[in-house]
């Protein structure tokens, strides 16, 4: 936190307990420094700006109206979570989020009781309230449940699931809509907030419910013409306000919509409908990045913005002018566009990560030619396995953590018919502040058992840009392309595209002594592993060849480079940017298992555990996958091999 001053009532509030004590005329103060206070912190410790300023009055109307922990907030996505951090005993703390040993990047009930479940991936929190809401009513608790989604992960197929079955479920739940004018229309004309009015006034609802009570004591009314009257309802305040909504035909009561960055009136509304039986949803509008300029001009970028100025909102960057290495994502974004320039077949699909991935390169030369679908990626998958079947080449780009839940898609839809579809997963492996819920881990995992799938990893730029075009020349089938966050190590990467062998491996250095077996460009970290356990050996007088190896594809995985390996050396090293359990390494023992071979195998990688949240290079010592760990582990072997 800033200047103590500037904070006349921050300062004073630890719990929401505290908060309610305020009256409700002092919360637009608190709101203004519950802003400046992210502001000010994120500008020298980087996370997720616009998303959480746009919340800011939301949040605060929600702590003041419900009984928070008891009643239960469930985000949906916690990008928009970081005011509430502040308001639920983290205040002191939030200058360490993000950071190793620090707070969660995202709320988890590990960390806070106010934090009623994990939401680092989109689309869940309806569903998770509704279970919640479903336990309290068994319970016979008197519990209000919320869930707060934003528009973006209305587009995940898990939200409707949820909707659907909160409509059929007896619940007294509210979903909250944060709509920041990314795909729901803007209402017009006072009819809207006349009917918000009218909706939400407690002697409207009091004496509504009293009339259905009496309905159905006279048999007048049942659950089947009470759903009826309600979408007849729903149909004639959309008719008045000239707003269609996604819920006209829903048996859920719908509000809105309404400003929600207006905290004194969501406090009113909060407060009139928060009693009502049944299932609700809450339609708000709300600006993200409220509150500072740059972020309000220019949210995408802002979404994460890292350093910055906080009186200029200039954006602080490291570049002072030398050549450095690209990101894999923009390599992937250029040989992209220079394929489709190519090849008319190519098409590109993303699941909301257009920037994220750099396929906004390829957008903005080919609109035609590029589909964000929308956080959506069992969709995204389905789609592009369509366009396969008629002809066309996708590449689709979805993050390693968030292809998991394309799992079925990729069996059902890709893999049994062998589609020639590109599946690239950016974000393979650690990628650092955002933790365990989009760390990478498991791809390697649970994409090695399926069949008809090809899986490659590019140890640098030049080998991503070969393995593309490798991937959409004829006859390749589904073809996996894995990569991490970040940049490389090649400046010299933009050369002429070349077909690379598929299911074939390469020796990088060879050795005598010992044998490590990479993929991906984890194998760079192990080349300055190798150099430092030969460096440290010969300095104790102990001359030691360690060989090294580039797998390059974990499947097909190249046979005659295993044979030769274990034909040759006692002992084996594998390091991989995964788990451990079913990735690189596995297969490794499986072949030599099958074949009959003794050789010695250390795996290194990820454990079987979540893995935390920190830097890249800190949770790579941490996982023994950084140089030092790696030449240890050369060194031990080596020393095995000389008591053999």
């Amino acid at each position: 936190m800033g200047n103590i001053e500037d904070y006349k009532y921050l300062t004073h509030i630890d719990y929401p307990a505290d908060l309610r004590k305020l009256k409700v005329e002092q919360l637009p103060q608190v709101c203004d420094e519950l802003r400046k206070d992210i502001i000010e912190e994120l500008a020298v410790n980087p996370g997720h700006l616009a998303s959480s300023l746009g919340v800011v009055e939301l949040t605060v109307a929600l702590h003041y109206v419900y009984d928070t922990p008891y009643d239960r907030i469930v985000w949906d996505v916690g990008h928009q979570a970081y005011g509430h951090k502040i308001l639920t005993g983290r205040r002191d703390k939030f200058c360490t989020n993000r950071k190793l040993n620090g707070i969660k990047p995202f709320p988890h009930p590990d960390e806070s009781e106010y934090d009623t479940f994990c939401c680092g991936h989109a689309s869940n929190s309806i569903s998770a309230a509704l279970g919640m809401a479903v336990a309290a009513n068994l319970n016979k608790e008197a519990r209000k449940v919320v869930a707060v989604i934003g528009d973006g992960a209305m587009s995940g197929g898990l939200a409707f699931e949820g909707i659907n079955n909160a409509a059929s479920t007896p619940n007294d739940m509210l979903i909250i809509l944060n709509d920041n004018n990314m795909s729901i229309d803007r209402s017009v004309g006072g009819m809207r907030q006349y009917l918000l009015q009218l909706t939400t006034n407690s002697t409207y609802n009091s004496i509504r419910f009293k009339i259905s009570q009496k309905l159905f004591q006279w048999g007048l009314l049942d659950d089947k013409k009470r759903k009826g009257i309600l979408r007849f309802n729903n149909s004639v305040k959309s008719l008045l306000t000239r707003q269609q909504n996604l819920f006209e035909g829903m048996d859920i009561r719908y509000f809105g919509p309404t400003d929600g960055n207006d905290v004194i009136e969501l406090v009113r509304i909060l407060r009139s409908i928060k009693d009502m039986k049944g299932p609700k949803l809450l339609h708000l509008h709300t600006k993200k990045g409220k509150g500072y300029a740059p972020a309000e001009q220019d949210a995408t970028v802002w979404h994460a913005p890292g350093k910055f100025d906080y009186e200029s909102g200039e954006r602080i960057t490291s570049n002072d002018g030398t050549p450095r290495p690209p990101k894999f994502q923009d390599v992937f974004g250029e040989t992209l566009l220079e394929l489709a320039q190519k090849n008319p077949r190519i098409v590109g699909v993303t699941p909301a990560m257009p920037t994220g991935c750099s396929m906004n390169i390829m957008m903005n030369a080919m609109p035609h030619r590029v589909f964000d679908v929308g956080i959506a990626e069992g969709h995204a998958v389905t789609f592009s396995g369509g366009m396969a079947k008629d002809g066309l080449m996708p590449f689709c780009n979805i993050y390693s953590s968030f292809m998991q839940r394309a799992y079925d898609n990729i069996i059902h839809d890709a893999a049994t018919m062998s589609l020639n579809m590109v599946l690239c997963l950016d974000r393979a492996g650690i990628v650092g502040e955002d933790g365990p819920t989009h760390h990478g881990a498991y791809d390697m995992a649970y994409l090695r058992p399926i069949p008809n799938l090809t899986i490659a990893s590019p140890l640098n730029e030049r080998d991503l840009r070969n393995l593309m075009y490798t991937a959409q020349l004829p006859g390749k089938g589904t073809f996996v392309i894995r990569y991490p966050r970040g940049s490389g190590t090649m400046i010299d990467w933009h050369t002429e595209m070349e077909e690379i062998p598929v299911g074939r491996g390469r020796k990088l250095k060879d050795g005598n002594d010992t044998a490590v077996l990479t993929i991906g460009p984890i194998g760079v970290e192990a080349s300055k592993a190798i150099a430092i356990a030969e460096m440290k050996a010969a300095n104790e007088g102990h001359n030691i060849s360690v060989a090294h190896y580039d797998m390059l594809f974990l499947k097909p995985i190249d046979e005659h480079l295993l044979h030769e390996v274990a034909k040759r050396y006692e002992h084996i090293i594998t390091v991989e940017d995964g788990v451990i359990n079913g990735g690189m390494g596995s297969a490794v023992l499986e072949f030599l298992s099958d074949h009959g071979y003794d050789t010695k195998v250390k795996r290194i990688g990820m454990p079987d555990s979540f893995v935390t949240h920190g830097t890249v290079s800190q949770l790579r010592k941490l996982c023994g996958m950084d140089a030092e760990s790696i030449a240890d582990a050369i060194l031990k072997a080596d020393s095995l091999n000389t008591l053999c």
